[in-house]
């Protein structure tokens, strides 16, 4: 039957597109629907602000897609379809009001002076935890490759047990349950560091004071260091394209623009699903790459299952801003125009406010700035000479219950936008005079426009789900379920709201598709 597959993946992110190919290639009939007009989810690039200015929509940083277990496997292939990356060698910078700044280079000579001039004691410091890295690293990414399973656990916790003994083991335990202020305090005596590691937390929903945040602002330290940063050449598209046309090369379909509005279920099982035109595809598997609360309207499978999908937690939102420029911004220092993402997040205390600010539903009034400098590196993102910035304002709450600074009444995105959007570039201006006046286009995404062009991101929530210690590891995204499992017979969950989480990965999928074709 021409509706009649092995396999059928709902939503067609970076999961669910890598889950797909793994398993065209072990010989299975797979067909993908995507609800939006554009594959990618949250990984995709387009001219959204002038022609000739390529901006990605959420995602830019691609180093886990390359560094993964999948690319390894498949980079070959996706190469062939057009896949590329462009390497960067300083991926990372923090300016400060002040006008000083520090950043990280994989020259570790240009780290270590960037954060001497801060800090000698911490230039040294730095200097230890590089050294250190290569004996932490396959504790750390054995843990984050781990399946979630208690024989994957006891054998990890066994290897590392005879590793570091018992004293060593211990240590590494307090610091996966540290907050990253903790560590941070105790790792490194200059403000301006800690903040420059402490804004990597922000990413992932570890604000300074939330437990177990410690490894994130570490393990983008020491990646950042060791390997710098990788993004799509041309746009981080370059991966969701090439993984459209791998499938459809291995004779797998992929269609967009189509929502699937039910999962089917025959004999005690998932049997298929149907579409928003009606049709109806039969399927010995489906694959949801969807948001937990979303999988109840699409099926019901056990109760207690379903009540624990529904109350699956989100992190606080983001608003976007695309800019087409007609140059870099000119930072206060110049040293700045060199780095891929400048963080504007001048200390673990204001850190701590925005979040707790945007928590409480109000818009922060010093909001965390992520800015996207993608022409550094790769130039053909825009016109000759102009450049295409990307902003990030974190946090932003997808509901609005105030304005933290009293100064926007609006309650609603359609109205708060603007004004909103225009604080975030304050701040930017601040530390780089002279940016609005280098603004030949502009777009604004809220967090509800986030979530109207990919359901997963509720709330503009881009991590799809908060990585707080109840809601990862072995509950991500219920306990017994950190494998894509559901109660229901022929049907999984994929995505980064399943373990191992958010980010460009591909983990989620790559791991389910390995079960299911053994």
């Amino acid at each position: 039957m021409a509706n009649q597959f092995d396999a059928v993946l709902i939503g067609a992110g970076v999961n669910s597109l890598a889950c797909a190919l793994h398993l065209s290639a072990k010989g299975w009939k797979v067909a993908v629907y995507e609800g939006a007009a554009v594959p990618g989810g949250a990984v995709k690039t387009g001219e959204y602000t002038r022609p000739g200015f390529r901006h990605d929509w959420a995602a830019m940083n691609l180093s886990l897609f390359a560094g993964s277990p999948f690319f390894k496997e498949y980079g070959e292939e996706l190469g062939k379809h057009g896949c590329g990356f462009v390497p960067v060698n300083r991926p990372f910078a923090s300016s400060f009001p002040d006008g000083s700044w520090v950043g990280v280079s994989t020259d570790m000579t240009e780290t270590l002076e960037a954060i001497r001039a801060l800090s000698a004691e911490d230039a040294a410091t730095w200097e230890r935890l590089v050294g250190g890295f290569g004996a932490e690293a396959p504790h750390l990414f054995g843990l984050l490759g781990a399946k979630m399973k208690f024989r994957a656990i006891a054998s990890f916790m066994f290897k590392t047990l005879r590793a570091k003994g018992v004293a060593g083991s211990l240590d590494f335990a307090r610091f996966l349950a540290m907050s990253p202020r903790q560590w941070l305090t105790l790792t490194f005596r200059e403000p301006k560091v800690r903040a420059l590691l402490a804004a990597w937390g922000m990413h992932l929903d570890f604000a300074p004071d939330v437990a177990g945040g410690a490894m994130f602002p570490y393990l983008e330290g020491m990646a950042g260091q060791a390997f710098g940063m990788a993004l799509g050449a041309g746009g981080a598209d370059t991966v969701t394209r090439a993984l459209v046309e791998a499938i459809r090369a291995r004779g797998g379909l992929v269609e967009t623009g189509i929502r699937v509005t039910e999962v089917t279920k025959a004999g005690g099982r998932a049997s298929g699903v149907v579409l928003a035109d009606g049709r109806r595809v039969a399927a010995k598997e489906v694959i949801a790459g969807v948001a937990p609360s979303a999988l109840p309207r699409l099926v019901a499978t056990t109760p207690d299952f379903d009540a624990k999908m529904k109350g699956f937690a989100h992190a606080p939102g983001t608003l976007m801003i695309h800019l087409a420029l007609s140059g870099l911004p000119d930072w206060w220092a110049e040293a700045l125009k060199r780095f891929a993402y400048v963080h504007l997040a001048p200390s673990l205390d204001q850190m701590a406010a925005t979040y707790a600010q945007a928590m409480a539903g109000l818009l922060p009034s010093e909001p965390v700035l992520v800015v996207g400098q993608p022409t550094v590196f790769d130039p053909s993102r825009a016109p000759e000479g102009a450049a295409t910035l990307w902003v990030q304002v974190r946090m932003a709450p997808g509901e609005i219950k105030g304005d933290a600074k009293g100064e926007i009444a609006a309650r609603d995105w359609a109205q708060a936008a603007e004004p909103f959007a225009a604080r975030a570039l304050d701040i930017l201006e601040a530390h780089a005079p002279g940016t609005r006046a280098k603004i030949l286009g502009q777009r604004i995404v809220t967090p509800l426009e986030l979530e109207a062009d990919n359901p997963n991101l509720i709330g503009g929530d881009q991590v799809c789900g908060s990585h707080h210690l109840a809601q990862n590891f072995l509950f991500r995204p219920a306990r017994g379920h950190a494998d894509g499992s559901t109660p229901l017979p022929g049907l999984h969950l994929t995505g980064a709201a399943v373990w191992p989480g958010a980010g460009t990965g591909a983990g989620a999928g790559y791991l389910l598709a390995q079960k299911l074709s053994r």
